[in-house]
C-alpha cells in the first residue's frame, strides 16, 4: 500500500495533471484538447470552475479527481459531480481511487452540497463495483436533455 496524500491541487500540480486528463481521455477515445493555460483558468483562475484533488507520494502525483458544482435550484440544495477520476496504471490495485473518492466526498460534504453524482462507462464493472462499495446507489438517467453549442469565444474569452 502506498503512503499517500490526497490533497487540493496547486499551481505546480498542474503539469503533471495534464498528461493523466489526456489519458484518461484517450482511454475514452477522445482526443483531449485542453492546454495547461486552459486547465489553470479551470482550477485556480480568478473564477474556478472545477475543483482538482491530487493524490501524491513522495512528490509524485499518482491520480486526481475533478469535481463540478450542481444544483437542484428549485429545492435549493447544491451537489457535486465527480467528473474524472484518474490513477495512474502503475498505482492501480493499491486503493487510491478509493482514498480520492473519499476525499471527494468529504469535499463535497465541506461545500455543503447534500448529493454526489459519478458516471462511468456501461462497460466498467469495475469502477462501478468500486462505486457501489464507496457507497453510491445507480441514479436513474434523466432525460431527455438538449445541449446547444457556442462558439469557442465564448463571448470573448478564451
Amino acid at each position: 500500500m502506498y503512503n499517500v496524500s490526497i490533497r487540493l491541487a496547486k499551481a505546480k500540480d498542474l503539469p503533471d495533471v495534464l498528461p493523466m486528463i489526456h489519458a484518461l481521455a484517450a482511454h475514452h477515445h477522445d482526443t483531449s484538447t485542453l492546454t495547461l493555460d486552459a486547465l489553470k483558468r479551470d482550477t485556480l483562475g480568478d473564477t474556478p470552475w472545477i475543483t482538482l484533488i491530487v493524490a501524491e507520494q513522495s512528490a509524485n502525483l499518482l491520480g486526481y479527481a475533478a469535481l463540478c458544482h450542481l444544483t437542484q435550484l428549485q429545492f435549493g440544495v447544491r451537489g457535486m459531480d465527480m467528473h474524472h477520476l484518474f490513477v495512474k496504471p502503475s498505482a492501480r490495485g493499491q486503493g487510491i481511487g478509493q482514498k480520492l473518492i473519499t476525499a471527494a466526498i468529504d469535499h463535497s460534504k465541506r461545500q455543503g452540497c447534500r448529493y454526489m453524482m459519478v458516471g462511468t462507462h456501461p462497460e466498467n464493472k469495475a469502477a462501478q463495483a468500486m462505486y457501489l462499495t464507496a457507497g453510491f446507489s445507480e441514479a436513474p438517467a434523466p432525460g431527455p436533455r438538449f445541449r446547444m453549442k457556442f462558439d469557442s469565444t465564448c463571448a470573448g474569452r478564451p
